[in-house]
């Protein structure tokens, strides 16, 4: 029991790296005998499956009907202040989100790291079907909720909770609150199950390694399964480092007025955080403290801007998801159109909204933008085997665009941070 509690100590990203070796090592000696244990990664999947749509729904409904208890002052300033605030934060999200999906798209669409990859075989009941535009537009609004729910409709899933949502909102206080609390406590009952399923993590991996790197070995394929996986890699790095150190920087600097260097250095410890930990919720402490100590912003912007970043604005993640779905469908021969990757950019936005601020959250939730261009959810383990890896650079990346929205947002306000200097 002691060598149990031992290996659960070690921290989950070496683990994780533990399980994609030994997996590879056993697919590659043992080819023949990967059955034995792909049923973990079987497994792994299915529990992601299961999660995903109850995560969503309360994710997006407590994070939409929560801005009420941002917006009702809570100790901070009222009135139309707050209200220019709120929006100047939303636009800024919105704005920031944005840019990052685009430079994924572009790199990913130029790069075509998924071209000439034989993807690895699903299930039979698992089908491959391209919607048109139109008709992916129109079951945006389900016909049945529970339907919904029931079948996995993500973007009608979305839809409904930005509607349920946006009407709590306007509900009378007592009422609304209730149910507020109610999908508050359903999400945090959500956020501890996945947690439980991402423990799990390391065996699923090994079951999904072993038996992709199995059967790539058994067709020949496995130099270049592995030249394309790692090609993918450093897009999606390359895409976060340029949106971190270019368009933020830009930003920053248009619109801050202040050295962008000089923010990164105030804010190295919380992104040092990020990046070991990969969880933006546990490191909003370290950032609101870095906001307010080393760069000057006040605790009225800091605890307006930074728990609803940690909530909504998941630049980071929006970005890998675009480029993951993308990859995938290369990897798989599927030729989206311009109409198909429109609807990949927008569930992107939409679903980083519901990406839960903990480790590998984005996994979870890019079956969403999965299924909303009739792609199997199975799909994800292509890269489910790097992605613990690339959590650490996305989360960084979510951490860092939320505090420069606070810097960029205090200077709009007056507020006099890095004054001292340019």
């Amino acid at each position: 029991m002691s060598l149990v509690k031992r290996i659960l100590q070690i921290p989950l990203h070496w683990q994780i790296l533990a399980a994609l070796i030994l997996g590879g090592l056993y697919g590659f000696l043992l080819p023949n005998e990967a059955g034995y244990i792909t049923w973990a990664g079987d497994l792994f999947l299915r529990a992601l499956r299961m999660i995903v749509a109850p995560l969503i729904l309360c994710s997006i409904i407590s994070g939409v009907a929560g801005l009420k208890k941002n917006l009702s002052g809570e100790g901070q300033t009222e009135g139309s202040g707050l209200g220019r605030l709120g929006l100047k934060t939303l636009l800024y999200y919105a704005l920031t989100s944005l840019l990052a999906i685009s430079v994924g798209l572009i790199l990913v669409n130029l790069v075509q790291p998924g071209a000439g990859m034989k993807p690895p075989a699903f299930s039979e009941d698992s089908s491959i079907e391209v919607k048109p535009l139109g008709d992916t537009l129109k079951e945006i609004i389900p016909r049945n909720v529970f339907q919904a729910l029931m079948q996995d409709d993500m973007l009608g899933i979305i839809f409904f909770a930005f509607l349920a949502g946006a009407v709590m909102l306007r509900m009378e206080s007592e009422k609304g609150d209730r149910l507020i609390s109610f999908f508050e406590s359903a999400f945090e009952l959500m956020m501890r199950m996945t947690d439980w399923i991402v423990r799990f993590a390391p065996l699923g991996i090994l079951g999904i390694v072993a038996g992709v790197v199995s059967e790539k070995y058994l067709e020949g394929d496995l130099l270049e399964s592995i030249k394309s996986v790692g090609s993918y890699m450093l897009v999606v790095i390359v895409a976060l480092f340029f949106h971190a150190f270019v368009t933020l920087f830009a930003l920053l600097r248009i619109y801050g007025g202040f050295n962008p260097l000089r923010h990164l250095k105030s804010m190295s410890s919380a992104l040092l955080m990020a990046f070991s930990t990969s969880s933006s919720s546990a490191t909003l402490p370290l950032t609101m403290d870095c906001c307010e100590k080393q760069a000057g912003i006040s605790n009225r912007t800091t605890s307006f801007v930074l728990p609803l970043g940690a909530t909504v604005n998941m630049d980071g993640t929006a970005l890998y998801e675009c480029v993951a779905t993308l990859f995938i469908a290369q990897a798989m021969g599927m030729d989206l159109s311009l109409g198909q990757q429109l609807i990949v950019v927008l569930t992107a936005l939409l679903a980083s909204v519901g990406a839960a601020g903990i480790p590998m959250a984005g996994l979870v939730t890019i079956t969403i933008i999965l299924s909303a261009v009739g792609i199997p959810a199975e799909a994800v383990g292509i890269i489910i085997t790097v992605d613990r890896i690339l959590d650490m650079f996305r989360t960084a990346v979510n951490v860092w665009s939320d505090s420069c929205g606070a810097a960029i947002i205090a200077r709009s306000e007056g507020e006099p941070i890095y004054d001292t200097g340019s």
